[in-house]
C-alpha cells in the first residue's frame, strides 16, 4: 500500500514553531479534564443516568412502548443535531470575559435550574419532554466549551491520544454508576430524585469555571492552532477542511447501532425475562470492561501512529455484537457484555483521537460538536431504525438488529483510507511539521476581541 509523503519528508518552518514540552503541567492538565469530564458526563441529560430513568418513567409509569421510547429520545437529541450552532459560538463568542470557562459559569447553573423544574413537577409526557429538551439545550453550550477546550490543548501540546484516553475512561465512571445505580433507584427511589442529583452535578459545572490552571489556559488561545476567523472565514475554513469528512461517516457508522438501545433492552427483559436492571447492568458492565482497552490505547498511543492503531480497534470491533445474538438467557448477555466492552474499546480512543486531530485551527469546538451530533443522530436513528427492525421478525427481530450493526462495523475499513496521511501519520507527543506549517502558515492569527 502505498503510504503517501510522510510529515518527516516535509520541510516546513519548524524554526518559528516552538513545540510546547510533552512532560510540562501533563499531571495537571489531565486532573483538570478529568474532573470537568466527570462532572459534565454526570449532568448530561444524554447520559445513561438521565437516559435510563426516563426511559423507566416512560416505561413503567406513562407506559410508553419500544417504538415510543425510541421516538422520545429521538425528538430529546434534536439540540444535539444542531450542536454545532454551539460550538460555533463558542468559537465566535467570549462570555464574560473568560471565554470557556464563562460558559461553564453561566450554562451549568442553568441546566440545574431546569432539572430541579423537572424534579418540582408532575410527571407527565409533555412535560418530561419539554424539560428534557430545554435542558439538552442549555448543556449543549458547556460541552462545546469543554470539549473545543481539550482538543484545543490536545493539538497544541501533542497529547489528543492520551486526552482522548483521559476523557473516555472518566466518562465511562458515570456510566458505570448511572448503570448500575440506576437499577436500584428504579426499584427504591422516586425517579425524580434522578433529577435533583443531575442538578447538583450541573452546579459542579460552575464551580469548575472559576479554576484556571496554568498548564490548560497559559496562552492556550494565543498559539496557531487557536487561530481565529471571522464568521464567513470560519465556515469557509470548517468546509475546504478535508480532514473532517472521514471522522463524520466513521462516527457515523460507528455510532449506529440498531441493537444496542431500545431493542437489547426489549429483548433482555420481554424475550430473556429479565429484570429492568438488566438493560441497566449490562451497559455497566460494557462500559466497565470498556476501560482496560482505553488504558491500553493509552499505552500504545505514544508508540505507535493512530493509523495503526485505527485499523487495529477497527478490525477486532466488526465482531462486536455477534455472540449476543445467540444467548439463551439474561445471564449469558450479562457475561458477554465483558468482552464486548472490551473489543470496542480501542477503536472508540481511536476516533475520538482522529477527530481532535483533525480540528480546523480555531474551529475546536464547531468541530467537536459536529462530531458529537453525528454521534447522537446516528445512535437515535439506528434505534428508531432497530426498534423496527426489532418488530419485524418475531423469531428473528434481534438476531437482524446484530446484523445490520455487524455490517454497519465493517463499512468503517474502507474510510479508514480517506483519513489524511498528515493527521494518522504520527503517534501522540510526536511533532508534525505538515500540521504545524499548515497552523502557522495557512491560517494565520487575527487579533481576538474578547468584548464580542
Amino acid at each position: 500500500m502505498h503510504e503517501g509523503s510522510s510529515p518527516n519528508s516535509v520541510r516546513a518552518t519548524s524554526k518559528s514553531i516552538v513545540l510546547p514540552s510533552p512532560s510540562h503541567g501533563t499531571g495537571q492538565t489531565f486532573g483538570y479534564f478529568g474532573l470537568l469530564t466527570l462532572f459534565i458526563y454526570l449532568a448530561t441529560p444524554a447520559g445513561l443516568l438521565v437516559d435510563i430513568q426516563t426511559s423507566y418513567m416512560l416505561k413503567n409509569q406513562l407506559h410508553a412502548g419500544a417504538t415510543a421510547i425510541a421516538n422520545f429520545r429521538l425528538l430529546t437529541a434534536v439540540p444535539v443535531y444542531l450542536a454545532f450552532v454551539a460550538g460555533l459560538v463558542r468559537d465566535q463568542w467570549n462570555p464574560l470575559g473568560l471565554r470557556d470557562r464563562g460558559y461553564f459559569l453561566m450554562f451549568g447553573p442553568a441546566a440545574a435550574v431546569v432539572f430541579v423544574v423537572l424534579a418540582l413537577s408532575p410527571l407527565s409526557y409533555a412535560g418530561l419532554l419539554a424539560g428534557m429538551l430545554l435542558v439538552m439545550i442549555l448543556s449543549r453550550f458547556s460541552f462545546a466549551a469543554y470539549q473545543g477546550l481539550m482538543a484545543l490543548v490536545g493539538q497544541e501540546r501533542l497529547m489528543s491520544g492520551r486526552l482522548s484516553v483521559v476523557w473516555q475512561v472518566v466518562a465511562s465512571c458515570p456510566v458505570i454508576l448511572g448503570a448500575f445505580a440506576s437499577g436500584y433507584v428504579s426499584d427504591h427511589l422516586k425517579p425524580t430524585s434522578t433529577f435533583v442529583l443531575v442538578a447538583l452535578f450541573s452546579v459542579c459545572i460552575g464551580l469548575l469555571g472559576l479554576l484556571k490552571p496554568r498548564a490548560v489556559f497559559s496562552h492556550a488561545y494565543d498559539k496557531p492552532p487557536a487561530a481565529k476567523a471571522d464568521f464567513g472565514g470560519s465556515v469557509r475554513r470548517l468546509v475546504r477542511h478535508r480532514a473532517i469528512y472521514p471522522v463524520m461517516f466513521i462516527w457515523l457508522l460507528w455510532n449506529f447501532a440498531p441493537g444496542g438501545n431500545t431493542p437489547l433492552q426489549f429483548y433482555l427483559t420481554n424475550e430473556l425475562h429479565a429484570s429492568d436492571a438488566a438493560y441497566s447492568y449490562f451497559n455497566g458492565i460494557f462500559a466497565l470492561t470498556s476501560v482496560p482497552a482505553f488504558l491500553l490505547y493509552g499505552f500504545l498511543c505514544k508508540r505507535v501512529p493512530i493509523r495503526k492503531l485505527m485499523w487495529w480497534g477497527a478490525i477486532i470491533a466488526v465482531p462486536q455484537w455477534v455472540p449476543l445474538a445467540f444467548v439463551h438467557d439474561a445471564r449469558q448477555a450479562l457475561w458477554l457484555a465483558a468482552p464486548i466492552g472490551f473489543l470496542g474499546g480501542v477503536a472508540t480512543a481511536a476516533y475520538y483521537d482522529l477527530a481532535m486531530r483533525s480540528c480546523p485551527p480555531g474551529l475546536q469546538g464547531t468541530m467537536m460538536m459536529l462530531v458529537e451530533a453525528v454521534l447522537v443522530l446516528s445512535a437515535r436513528g439506528g434505534d428508531v431504525l432497530g426498534t423496527r427492525i426489532y418488530y419485524s421478525s418475531p423469531a428473528h427481530g434481534f438476531l437482524n438488529c446484530v446484523v445490520a450493526t455487524t455490517a454497519a462495523y465493517a463499512a468503517i475499513l474502507p474510510l479508514l483510507l480517506l483519513v489524511p496521511r498528515e493527521v494518522s501519520a504520527t503517534a501522540d507527543g510526536q511533532a508534525n511539521p505538515v500540521i504545524d506549517a499548515q497552523a502557522l502558515h495557512g491560517f494565520p492569527m487575527v487579533p481576538r476581541d474578547d468584548s464580542v
